[in-house]
């Protein structure tokens, strides 16, 4: 019996890349993994272009491509995460619909697979994006690896194959705010890393602004690392500290000098700002782990699904 691929491609607002990405799937199936059947998911999250029009075509041309649409969009997060979990294929491979993961590495992840690999992970070695981007992303890997309390995969941004067994875990995990690239280390299946130069987007604009990397890298910080609130802990016991010495250093020299002594408002000015800045910052960065943890509680769904196409 053929063994099943799924290959499961997130997509919003990509009306120029949805139908050469089938093509190229439907390709890579025919010539280079013609011993392989396979399914192609793509899950919308809510396009407002004409992605979903253009996927029910694709859909009513090629039985084995599937469709599912989201009520609205639910994040980069949450709708890939739950795609992977709606594919029924031996092994699942995830890759964004802008060609920026090459499709051309998947046989190689499934030579990987074959041999006995559970999870293989493309590994960004280079990118053709906005070098200040590419710094602030490296500059975010290296301190996400350096404080978080698991493994980390530095340059992994969730392109990759998922063997079923992994999957199936991943399915009793309830999380309402799942963080795949932080889970993938944390479960400890056998993982094998292959590196890979990431394109540029082959037609539309990026979804990615300032919020969103923020919310990417907030969601793994409060996720996967302590270093914040021990920070914070810290932080304020040792200004408290330097608090105590400067407030008995100013009465030492107020008694010794009651008459002569004139400290001023400029340093008391510049203090309570200081202080009061250090206050803000850890009390925001404390709201992001409360925020992390309120969503958490609250068991919203993953997403709320509005149509299936082809899944019967």
């Amino acid at each position: 019996m053929m063994k099943k691929i799924s290959v499961l491609v997130p997509c919003y607002n990509e009306q120029e890349n949805v139908k050469p990405m089938s093509e190229a799937i439907a390709k890579l199936f025919e010539t280079k993994c013609s011993e392989y059947d396979y399914e192609l998911l793509f899950i919308d999250n809510c396009s407002t272009d004409n992605t979903r029009q253009i996927l029910r075509e694709i859909c009513k041309a090629n039985h084995k491509v599937k469709a599912i649409f989201n009520t609205r969009n639910f994040g980069q997060f949450n709708s890939p995460y739950y795609g992977l979990l709606q594919t029924d294929g031996d092994c699942t491979v995830g890759l964004c619909c802008d060609f920026q993961d090459p499709v051309e590495l998947i046989p190689d992840m499934i030579k990987e697979w074959e041999n006995g690999a559970k999870i293989v992970c493309g590994i960004k070695k280079s990118s053709k994006e906005n070098k200040i981007i590419r710094f602030l992303r490296n500059c975010y890997y290296r301190l996400i690896v350096s404080l978080s309390n698991v493994e980390q995969i530095e340059n992994f941004t969730g392109f990759g194959l998922y063997d079923k067994a992994f999957l199936d875990e991943l399915r009793k995990i309830d999380d309402p705010i799942p963080f795949l690239r932080g889970v993938v280390a944390e479960l400890g299946f056998k993982r094998v890393d292959i590196p890979y130069e990431q394109q540029k987007r082959r037609a539309g604009k990026t979804h990615n602004n300032f919020f969103t990397l923020y919310d990417a890298a907030m969601l793994s910080f409060t996720s996967y690392t302590k270093a914040g609130l021990r920070v914070a802990t810290i932080s304020g016991f040792v200004l408290s500290i330097l608090s105590l010495i400067g407030a008995l250093v100013y009465l030492i020299m107020k008694f010794m000098y009651w008459d002569r002594f004139e400290a001023g408002m400029i340093p008391v000015l510049l203090a309570v700002c200081v202080l009061g800045s250090v206050q803000l910052f850890f009390i925001g960065l404390i709201g992001e782990y409360i925020i992390n943890m309120n969503q958490r509680l609250m068991k919203r769904p993953l997403v709320i699904e509005e149509e299936r196409i082809n899944f019967d």
